[in-house]
């Protein structure tokens, strides 16, 4: 893992550890619906919304990767309705995105499993992920169909392979090993995750790389998580003593 970065930004003009990557599980778009009487679609639209201002703002906070959980792979105990116009919903944001991305310099790459998304979707990202490769102001990975256990199983399974095959023996199995078969081996673990909605759970999300991570839980629904509170959270985070088990 590469070292905290400490930069002069936007925090009151104090030099301020900051995080090189935060992950947020984007929660609450549905409550934030119902208690405005609205379709939960329309909780997803703002959150979509949300998401793009906070990714706008990442590289003025120094922030060089940004990873967000968009859909679970339990979510596909939802209803077919919502699902289909979830998938609706990140075609179409793959397809408006495209220009902000560049104009940001944000490069975007999608984790977990595309074998249950339909072939359109699938398609979009690819074509989303092969034209902002060369950007570099900031690497915004996107969790859909991810689960953080099936990620362990994939890991697991790579390996297994890898022994069988004779390219790695069991003695030499280890942690960086390990981590080299995860679905974006180049990723740094992250610094912060941030939850909104107030539930006090990672459900799922990064389990192998969250090991070290800063937890941040907020109460605010994921389409009220202004850029001020986002802020917020990041200068609590420059606040904390990380020790990684040392004194």
């Amino acid at each position: 893992m590469e070292p905290e970065i400490r930069a002069a930004s936007i925090f009151r003009g104090r030099v301020s550890v900051i995080p090189q990557h935060v992950a947020i599980v984007m929660d609450g778009n549905g409550r934030w619906a119902r208690k405005r009487g609205l379709p939960r679609l329309e909780g997803h639209r703002a959150g979509a919304e949300r998401l793009r201002e906070i990714v706008k703002c990442c590289p003025d906070h120094g922030i060089r990767f940004l990873t967000v959980f968009a859909f679970s792979t339990e979510n596909w105990k939802r209803g077919r309705h919502e699902i289909n116009r979830l998938t609706e919903l990140f075609q179409a944001y793959i397809d408006s995105e495209l220009e902000m991305l560049q104009d940001y310099g944000v490069r975007i790459r999608f984790i977990g499993s595309r074998r249950r998304l339909s072939h359109t979707l699938v398609a979009r990202m690819a074509m989303l992920e092969e034209a902002t490769a060369d950007n570099r102001s900031l690497l915004l990975t996107v969790a859909l169909n991810y689960g953080g256990r099936r990620e362990i199983a994939h890991i697991v399974r790579q390996v297994a392979e890898a022994v069988r095959n004779g390219e790695v023996n069991v003695d030499q199995i280890s942690e960086d090993l390990v981590s080299r078969y995860a679905y974006a081996p180049d990723l740094p673990d992250p610094d912060l995750i941030i939850r909104t909605s107030g539930e006090l759970r990672l459900s799922n999300f990064l389990l192998w790389q969250a090991a070290y991570a800063e937890l941040e839980f907020v109460d605010t629904l994921w389409p009220d998580f202004t850029v001020a509170e986002f802020t917020s959270v990041v200068e609590r985070f420059a606040r904390r003593s990380r020790r990684f088990g040392a004194l």
